[in-house]
């Protein structure tokens, strides 16, 4: 089998799961799980099976495993579609299908831990044909079956559109994977929607995220009017970048190429929820953990920042190494912006999901930022770091709750919120696997040094902005990394040391190893893979592991990113910022025993700023009053609904005048009675002929004879 028709083949495993799931195997619970998690394994199977060739392959780069069709007809040409394995691209595939792995497999555990035989109870869910009611309408609870394939139905659809997109090698494909994961993410987020915080989030999610997908789709479509083709290799030629990057467009001063760059960019500040449309994100954790990891490491917001990877060309075009170009800047200042407002906030949630949520948030915003000033290896290097140990991050924090579920099984105290921090303490002991590799998960979000995937690409994000003058970003980050393992070393204080501060945390217990296992293959890759981007000369560490990652991905772009020198300052700042912070978040949390006694509940912080009120009294508000009184009352029934109660009785004195004056008189009296009377005087006329009598008819017969004999002869012979 060739390495291209492999490359095809890899997104099937899960789309057949789908159906397979959908149509068929939907009342098994056992046959949904192992054809979700067997199709998943295939994926990963033909994935490193790519992976491994492409980095086999001299200068892949310029010679990349590439296979288009024909598709659409547009005139006297077509439109292509195809798969592209770049290094970039392998690089991306090569995180994806592991993580994506591993969130299978800990699904099966997640889902049927803790959860006794017939309750569906988890999370706030009504137990099973249980019959709810709201806003005066009643609904029966699904069963447990159904609801339990469904949830390996979706995940599996969710691989697809991500598979879809980081394969695609044209900006249509890799569009129509980005909406099948929009999909995806509302029927999961809102996947136990019997919760209405479940569906608002879900709303929430879908109506955000498709903001920044119109603008999106109107980038795609300038992209395609200006240049005719949307491939990549097609696109991001010298000749069509110069061409893009020379015509000036009148808006903001922005060249063709930097309008194009910002408006698919807007589609990663929803799909990455990057600053001001962040606010979806954090509500995405009503759905099950899985579903959290594979939004936020996996796939959704990882595409956000791989399709602008895609773009970096575009992005960049007209820029000569110093003085960022228009679109650089706005990419950079919602990037740096983004990482330390959504730091801010993460220091006061007490929810140990909602605190990875806005980490999460902060750190795609060190990869935008990456982008927005060129660095385009550090911002990959970082994304995929970020995805191993954030997907461990999520996966342990599942783990932790469903431990503390089991405490509030013991006892019976439902009230006790097994996600909120201030309930937990001492699980070091209860779950010692979950502790461990949650603390190695921790310290790599954290940037712990040396030891960790995270130092390596954090720094080098950090290297890059010093040592290219980008100082305001290089501080801005260098802030947010100290809040991020600030809040990490409390997120692990308040959960694991200590002693336990409430009787749901003594009885908590360790899950089983579908949910630890794939822990710690996470907490491998959260530790070894920063060793394959250790900069050439790094002190002591640099030249032991060459360093393959900038050499292999920088290669994917047409002239080959330069390695910086060592420089101290950066560095120094690292070391800073991650042990000082995790230090002053130990000192901190040390002894804290409730939120009351937690100086950073304040309330700008824990109410994120008042985005979500702001946006409810700017927008939320104006539009349903718009619809609801606007829309709805006046142009509804007053206007349309008088027009139509204008032509009703207009109609109705139409319709009697013709009935009157046309439908009566002529159709009925004239054509129906008239027909009829006539028929009736023929009928009268004619009766008297026909008496019975055969000596009559034989008179008559030779009457009509000689008649017609008569004008025969006169016809033929006068």
């Amino acid at each position: 089998m060739t390495t291209e028709l492999l490359i095809w083949l890899i997104p099937l495993p899960p789309l057949l799961a789908f159906f397979l799931i959908v149509l068929f195997t939907n009342r098994s619970k056992a046959l949904s799980h192992t054809i979700a998690v067997g199709a998943a394994a295939l994926s990963w199977l033909g994935s490193m099976f790519v992976f491994f060739r492409a980095i086999g392959v001299e200068h892949l780069g310029e010679h990349p495993f590439a296979s288009s069709v024909n598709w659409l007809p547009t005139g006297e040409t077509w439109l292509r579609i195809g798969v592209l394995i770049d290094p970039v691209g392998a690089a991306v595939l090569f995180f994806v299908s592991i993580t994506i792995f591993m969130i299978f497999l800990y699904s099966v555990g997640y889902q049927n831990f803790g959860q006794p035989e017939g309750d569906h109870d988890h999370a706030g869910l009504p137990p099973h044909g249980a019959t709810v009611e709201e806003h005066g309408h009643k609904h029966t609870v699904p069963s447990v079956e159904p609801m339990y394939s469904r949830f390996f139905a979706f995940l599996g659809l969710f691989a697809f559109g991500m598979y879809v997109l980081v394969l695609s090698d044209n900006l249509l494909t890799l569009f129509v994977g980005w909406e099948i994961m929009g999909l995806c993410s509302y029927l999961l987020i809102g996947f136990w929607y019997a919760k209405p915080s479940a569906r608002d989030a879900a709303v929430k999610a879908f109506m955000t995220t498709r903001i920044g997908d119109v603008f999106m789709l109107l980038g795609i479509a300038f992209l395609y009017s200006v240049t005719g083709t949307l491939s990549f290799r097609e696109i991001l030629t010298e000749e069509i970048l110069h061409t893009l990057a020379s015509v000036p467009t009148g808006v903001f001063g922005l060249s063709a190429a930097g309008l194009i760059a910002v408006l698919l960019f807007i589609g990663t500040i929803g799909k990455s929820a990057q600053w001001p449309l962040h606010v979806w994100l954090p509500d995405a954790m009503e759905g099950p953990t899985p579903v959290s990891a594979m939004i936020h490491a996996a796939t959704m917001v990882s595409a956000g920042v791989y399709a602008v990877i895609r773009m970096f060309p575009l992005l960049t075009a007209g820029y000569e190494g110093h003085g960022l170009t228009g679109a650089m800047a706005f990419v950079a200042f919602i990037g740096a912006f983004t990482a330390l407002f959504a730091a801010t906030i993460a220091v006061a949630q007490n929810d140990i999901k909602r605190v990875l949520a806005y980490s999460t948030i902060s750190q795609l915003g060190f990869m935008i930022a990456a982008l927005g000033i060129g660095a385009y290896v550090a911002a990959v290097f970082h994304l995929i770091t970020h995805a191993f140990f954030k997907a461990l991050l999520f996966l342990g924090s599942g783990s932790v709750i469903h431990g503390m579920e089991h405490g509030v099984l013991h006892t019976g105290n439902h009230k006790v919120d097994p996600q909120d921090m201030f309930n937990m303490g001492g699980l070091r002991k209860k779950m010692p696997i979950t502790f461990w590799t949650f603390l190695i998960g921790g310290f790599a979000l954290s940037g712990f040094p040396i030891v960790t995937a995270g130092f390596w690409s954090k720094d080098e994000i950090l290297a890059d902005a010093f040592g290219h003058g980008h100082m305001a970003v290089f501080l801005t980050l260098a802030i947010a990394a100290f809040f991020t393992a600030f809040y990490t070393m409390r997120q692990i204080t308040l959960t694991f040391l200590g002693e336990p501060r409430t009787e749901e945390a003594k009885h908590a217990h360790e899950t089983p190893w579908t949910m630890t296992a794939p822990l710690v293959v996470l907490s491998f890759f959260a530790v070894t893979y920063g060793w394959v981007g250790i900069p050439e000369h790094f002190p002591l560490f640099g030249g032991l592991v060459p360093n393959w990652f900038h050499e292999f991905v920088g290669s994917t772009l047409a002239e080959h990113p330069e390695a910086l020198e060592f420089n101290i300052v950066p560095l120094a700042t690292s070391l800073f910022v991650a042990l000082g912070g995790l230090f002053f978040g130990w000192l901190t949390y040390r002894n804290v025993r409730t939120a009351a006694e937690d100086r950073l509940q304040i309330g700008v912080l824990k109410n994120k700023w008042y985005f979500d009120e702001i946006y409810e009294f700017l927008f939320i508000k104006p539009v349903t009053w718009f619809a609801e009184v606007f829309v709805s009352k006046w142009m509804d029934k007053g206007f349309i609904d008088g027009i139509l109660h204008l032509f009703g009785p207009a109609t109705g004195g139409v319709g009697s005048a013709i009935r009157n004056y046309f439908d009566v008189p002529v159709i009925n009296r004239f054509f129906g009675d008239g027909s009829a009377d006539a028929t009736w005087w023929v009928g009268k006329n004619l009766r008297p002929i026909q008496t019975g009598r055969i000596q009559q008819y034989l008179i008559l017969s030779l009457a009509v004879l000689f008649v017609v004999g008569g004008l025969v002869y006169f016809l033929l012979l006068a």
